[in-house]
């Protein structure tokens, strides 16, 4: 397959372990993955804080972007992100439409038709949940709200991850509960958010994993946080950057950021 990559605002400028990975992931399958370089925002933020009308340039580049998916010279669009995956899906042809651009709509929509977060691709698309993986560590998986409610991924990722070879895969305690990032939510709400923040900490302690993964890294960076200010010793990887490990090419843990501490320290709220 020919599959374009949209690398994500936050991927591009912070984590770029996340889409450098699906791309190394993608190729040793098999595939040929294209960057297209016109991309930037799927417009999101925009939409999510009520900014309809600034939205409509952005969704408008996103779409003219990767409007050859649907013409048929990519087969597919990957996201490695669940939320900016759910705004494509079902946010950028309302925006359109709203905005009285029904063609672009249109393009929207079959656009959005061939877009996938990455376990969708290779679980529903590509057909595989043993991507010839190989992570000899213990780890935990956190499913993240767009991906759990919006987009529906279901135990996808955790097929992908238990077919891991090496892997110690631990569940998490609460796992389908919000860990309080919801983007803007943290910042107009951050009592509340720290509080959730503290509850999924405390219970990423409880499984004495060496990493907490997810397919979104906003929420990696959140909980990635509040663990760093405890001290926890716990590091954050995105599914792809597991999924591409492999014995000839290991992908390294991640640096936990500060050392370990004793268990009892782990209900600390984590603001």
């Amino acid at each position: 397959m020919r599959i374009a990559l949209a690398a994500t605002c936050i991927a591009d400028t912070m984590f770029p372990g996340a889409p450098r990975a699906t791309v190394r992931l993608l190729e040793r399958l098999g595939h040929d993955v294209v960057f297209p370089r016109g991309q930037a925002c799927c417009g999101q933020m925009h939409v999510n804080t009520g900014y309809f009308d600034e939205a409509v340039p952005v969704v408008r580049n996103h779409v003219e972007t990767f409007a050859p998916v649907a013409d048929g010279e990519w087969d597919a669009v990957v996201v490695p992100s669940g939320s900016c995956t759910g705004s494509i899906r079902h946010q950028q042809a309302m925006v359109c439409r709203r905005a009285g651009l029904d063609d672009l709509a249109t393009t929207a929509e079959a656009v959005s038709a061939r877009t996938y977060e990455l376990s969708e691709l290779l679980v529903d698309v590509l057909g595989l949940t043993d991507v010839g993986a190989w992570f000899p560590h213990r780890v935990t998986y956190h499913p993240t709200c767009h991906s759990l409610r919006m987009l529906r991924v279901g135990d996808k990722p955790l097929r992908l991850l238990r077919a891991v070879a090496g892997i110690d895969l631990v569940e998490l305690p609460g796992a389908e509960s919000c860990c309080g990032f919801g983007g803007t939510f943290a910042l107009k709400n951050a009592d509340t958010s720290g509080a959730m923040l503290a509850d999924k900490t405390a219970n990423v302690r409880a499984t004495e994993a060496e990493v907490l993964t997810a397919g979104d890294y906003s929420c990696l960076m959140h909980i990635g946080g509040g663990l760093s200010r405890q001290r926890a010793g716990v590091g954050t990887l995105h599914l792809a950057e597991i999924l591409a490990s492999t014995r000839e090419e290991p992908t390294e843990l991640p640096p936990a950021r500060a050392a370990r501490q004793p268990a009892d320290r782990r209900t600390e709220v984590a603001r």
